[in-house]
């Protein structure tokens, strides 16, 4: 965690270098117009491909899937939109890699790989299957009546009686 905080904070540090330097070579007006094109552009990606990720959003709603990978690529393109709008070519560079599909992908897979399934497994308890809590099964309860289900903190209780609405 502290190297990506490191990281972080090395990128506007590049990025002001790039721009001292660009500004040397074409000029101080050239390279401010060129961060204003970029930023300009960039958001303009953002703003298409977002339209589209919540698409696929609704889309997967509406069959009754979860929608996992558009729920990272929306918070990628959040991240790409915060990255277009802070000036300079070293995060602009960055927040169009993160708004291109074909860029974003392998960017997305690492967030799900050291990210998202991290997460999920120190709140659960590695028990995680997918939308399934795998704890309290029958085994678990010897007079079969009630399951339990182990959430953390929360337990929460099943009954399996009768078979009757009440």
């Amino acid at each position: 965690m502290l190297r990506v905080i490191g990281l972080l904070l090395l990128i506007p540090l590049f990025d002001i270098l790039v721009l001292v330097a660009l500004a040397t070579r074409i000029g101080a007006v050239a390279t401010v117009a060129l961060v204003v094109l970029t930023a300009l552009l960039g958001l303009l990606l953002v703003r298409a491909e977002g339209r589209h990720t919540l698409r696929k959003i609704q889309e997967k709603l509406q069959r009754g899937e979860i929608p996992e990978d558009e729920v990272v690529d929306g918070g990628l393109l959040i991240a790409a939109g915060a990255f277009l709008l802070t000036p300079g070519i070293v995060t602009d560079l960055v927040g169009l890699l993160l708004a291109l599909p074909p860029t974003r992908y392998p960017v997305r897979l690492a967030v799900k790989k050291f990210v998202v399934t991290p997460y999920v497994d120190s709140k659960t308890g590695g028990i995680y299957t997918g939308g399934v809590y795998t704890a309290g099964f029958p085994e678990d309860d010897p007079d079969g009546d009630y399951d339990t289900y182990d959430m953390g903190d929360d337990e929460y209780s099943v009954d399996r009686g009768s078979g009757s609405d009440n």
